[in-house]
């Protein structure tokens, strides 16, 4: 979605005393909003002014990996393979929204895919595996655009458009933390949508050739309102999160769960996050259903699956992301970066 938006993370434990977040340093000022993460050393950032970083030290040095002449592209979305090779997506209306890839861990980048519709404005990336993967648009002639790849990206096509639903007046995804797709296990997808009066899941079962909707119970009455992030543990149980950036101190009824695989969707029980929240993650290996979400004003902790969530701290992000209960880092606003320390017990 075109409107430049701000994000923090939550963070949610039953439980459990207030988490840690470790600063660290990462040489940039500019707004990141792509985060990869793939083990307790390993992890890519991207975002605003060009940026690329990564670490391989546990985040104790951020080294810049910047694409060379590009200094103006808004980096929303990364998605890494290995310490080496990663996948980048920049953001814009038409040729601004783009795909690059490196396998040399940021010496060098190839541009992939290049959007050619003025129209066209590129959302998020996600990968199944090294060779599989898509990339979700916005809509062009009413329906969501899904391109897919088979053979890690040197090519990238269009699905047909009779594999996507009609999209609603004003309908569209956020391009907030490159969250707002997620691809799992050999060939789910899901991605979210608000700005059209109800928010809704989009699910596909077949590497994203085909995608049925869904709505939820969460509003989106106008364009900065709706579902901005999701996560699954697996193909059925999911969460998905979002609020009104515009206001993002505002709280109400914005986490839904699914336990059928995004076919339905319920509000979460309990005590909701303390406003708006634009990225969410599941703590993998952690011995509760923990997840954690983020957002401008704060972070929130879930200990049961996204049921109930409690505060953890005002400092705002805007991503998140988890390898392992040792293994997470959140991103933010003028290049904060954060490692979780994880939580005490009572």
């Amino acid at each position: 979605m075109r409107p430049w938006i701000t994000l923090s993370v939550v963070i949610l434990i039953a439980d459990v005393c207030p988490a840690q977040w470790e600063p660290q340093a990462g040489a940039t000022r500019g707004r990141l909003r792509g985060l990869s993460v793939l083990s307790r050393d390993v992890a890519w950032a991207s975002g605003s002014e060009g940026t690329v970083l990564r670490t391989t030290d546990g985040g104790r040095t951020w080294t810049p990996r910047p694409v060379p002449g590009v200094p103006g592209l808004d980096f929303r979305d990364i998605e890494a393979v290995d310490a080496d090779t990663a996948y980048l997506l920049s953001i814009g209306e038409g040729e601004q929204s783009r795909i690059y890839r490196t396998t040399d861990g940021g010496g060098s980048w190839g541009l992939q895919y290049t959007n050619r519709d003025p129209s066209g404005f590129l959302d998020a990336i996600a990968f199944w595996d090294a060779e599989h993967g898509l990339a979700l648009g916005d809509p062009v002639d009413g329906r969501f655009s899904i391109l897919t790849t088979g053979d890690g990206g040197l090519t990238w096509e269009p699905i047909p458009p009779g594999g996507m639903p009609t999209a609603l007046p004003g309908e569209a995804a956020f391009a907030a933390s490159g969250t707002c797709l997620i691809a799992h296990g050999e060939g789910h997808a899901w991605f979210a949508t608000g700005g059209g009066g109800v928010a809704r899941v989009f699910r596909s079962a077949d590497r994203g050739s085909t995608w049925t909707a869904h709505e939820t119970p969460v509003r989106a009455g106008n364009a900065a309102s709706g579902l901005f992030s999701l996560a699954f543990r697996d193909a059925d149980h999911g969460v998905a999160v979002g609020g009104d950036y515009q206001e993002p101190e505002q709280s109400g009824n914005f986490v839904a769960l699914t336990d059928d695989g995004g076919k339905t969707w319920r509000l979460a029980s309990g005590t909701q996050p303390a406003g708006y929240r634009s990225a969410v993650a599941y703590v993998p290996g952690s011995e509760t259903l923990t997840l954690i979400a983020v957002g401008p004003t704060g972070s929130d902790l879930s200990g049961d699956g996204g049921e109930s969530w409690r505060p953890l701290g005002d400092q705002g992000f805007h991503a998140v992301g988890f390898a392992g209960a040792d293994a997470g880092w959140a991103v933010g606003e003028d290049g904060v970066i954060a490692k979780f320390l994880g939580a005490t017990a009572r």
